[in-house]
Formats: structure tokens, sequence, C-alpha cells
């Protein structure tokens, strides 16, 4: 869901909306937190349920998800490419045709479109990183 005025999206966790806001910037990017060159610290401890946007650019966007146990993302697909890496916890990746786990230090990459749930097995720090795909 996203809202063209504010420079906002959401995605619903559980029953839950959550809101990013992005920063437009003077070459219409938007931008949450990291401009260019920036280093994000992502052992930086976070705060439960706090889910932020670290950056988004034309053709890639990168998430950190803070998920509770048992809390999940509901199925969804994206068109292009991502890659969800677990940095703390257990998360398990729900796929059409299988439900691997992910334990700290893992990742795994999901082409476009195919359909994908997140469930927290613990308490949980996820990277997300998406490639945007442009409307042709």
């Amino acid at each position: 869901m996203r809202c063209r005025r504010s420079h906002s999206f959401a995605f619903r966790v559980d029953d839950r909306l959550i809101w990013f806001r992005h920063l437009p910037t003077l070459a219409g990017m938007a931008i949450a937190h990291a401009v260019s060159g920036d280093v994000v610290d992502l052992r930086a401890p976070s705060s439960p349920d706090r889910t932020v946007a670290l950056f988004k650019a034309p053709d890639l966007e990168a998430m950190r998800l803070i998920l509770a146990a048992g809390k999940t993302m509901p199925e969804h697909s994206v068109p292009g490419s991502l890659t969800v890496q677990c940095l703390k916890g257990r998360i398990e990746l729900v796929l059409p045709d299988r439900s691997p786990v992910l334990e700290a230090g893992q990742f795994a990459y999901l082409g476009g479109g195919v359909p994908h749930a997140l469930r927290a097995l613990e308490d949980s720090d996820v990277l997300v990183t998406l490639v945007i795909v442009q409307a042709a």
C-alpha cells in the first residue's frame, strides 16, 4: 500500500499495518535513512516490534524487520527478486513447496513472483533486500 502525498508505504504483519515514511531527495529518489555511501550498523540493538526501511533507491530497497516469536508476515509476492537474511533468532520461510528454517547468519534468495510468508520461531531480526521492477 502506497501513499503518494506523504511518500509512505505500508505492509501487514499479523493484524497490524506497518507504515514507513520516506524522505524525498532532490533527485526524486525516496530514502528512509541511509544515503549512498552510508554505513548502517545492523548489529545495533533493536527495540521490539520496530521495523524500519533502511533505504529505497529506484532499483533496490532494504528493510529490517523485527518479528517477535510467533509473529507472521502473511503470504505475498513481489515482482522482483529478493533476499531474506536472518540476523538474529530463527525464522521459517514458508514457500509453496517447502518451509526452510533460517538461523542467524543464513539467508535465502527468492526469484520474483514467488509466493512466500515469514514466521518468527524466536524473537528475530531480518534483513530483506528487494530488487525494484519498474513498470513497463
